[in-house]
């Protein structure tokens, strides 16, 4: 499935990962970087144009995922779970949802996941995006600099250590965080 949603959206090239990557913020399955890396590896020359089309479609994207959870999410959510439940996770994702979506914007965990979830549960919009902005950038521009340093070896690159370079730089972006709050809260 996630090859013929690919193919689709190749067809349309440039305009194709945009779209991808904007729809991904809220509703289709297929992560926008299996395009981006099929694309930077066809044209290694192109591949930071590239990192900047996801990434701006991917930014643009995520208010319509917010918007989406705060519309429909909530009430969805109130219907299917108790409100004490309800309460509870608002309560946490207010507590922690500055590392999840911080975290979650570059990891490969869907990026639509944060962006409902972050309306659902009343987090700011504007912490929304700014954590976007921080965490798609370093995925999309991470790629995108290693197929221009590198070309298609890139690709090798990412199969050997994709997995282990964004668990790294999570939970190194996890550590800086707790380090800042637990400053902010001293202050």
């Amino acid at each position: 499935m996630f090859d013929q949603i690919t193919q689709i959206f190749m067809q349309y090239g440039i305009w194709g990962l945009f779209g991808l990557a904007f729809l991904d913020s809220f509703i289709v399955p297929v992560p926008p970087f299996f395009l981006q890396i099929g694309m930077s590896l066809i044209d290694p020359t192109s591949a930071m144009r590239y990192a900047t089309v996801a990434f701006t479609g991917s930014i643009l994207g995520a208010p319509v995922g917010y918007m989406l959870g705060k519309w429909l999410g909530k009430p969805l959510l109130q219907k299917l779970l108790p409100e004490k439940w309800t309460a509870m996770a608002t309560e946490q994702f207010a507590k922690n949802g500055d590392a999840a979506v911080l975290i979650g914007s570059f990891t490969p965990i869907p990026f639509k996941v944060f962006t409902i979830l972050s309306g659902v549960f009343n987090y700011s919009l504007t912490k929304l995006m700014l954590f976007a902005i921080l965490g798609r950038g370093i995925k999309f521009y991470l790629i995108g600099l290693l197929f221009h340093l590198y070309g298609k070896h890139a690709k090798e690159l990412l199969d050997s250590y994709l997995e282990v370079t964004v668990l790294g730089i999570g939970a190194l972006v996890a550590i800086v965080w707790l380090i800042w709050k637990k400053r902010k809260k001293s202050a």
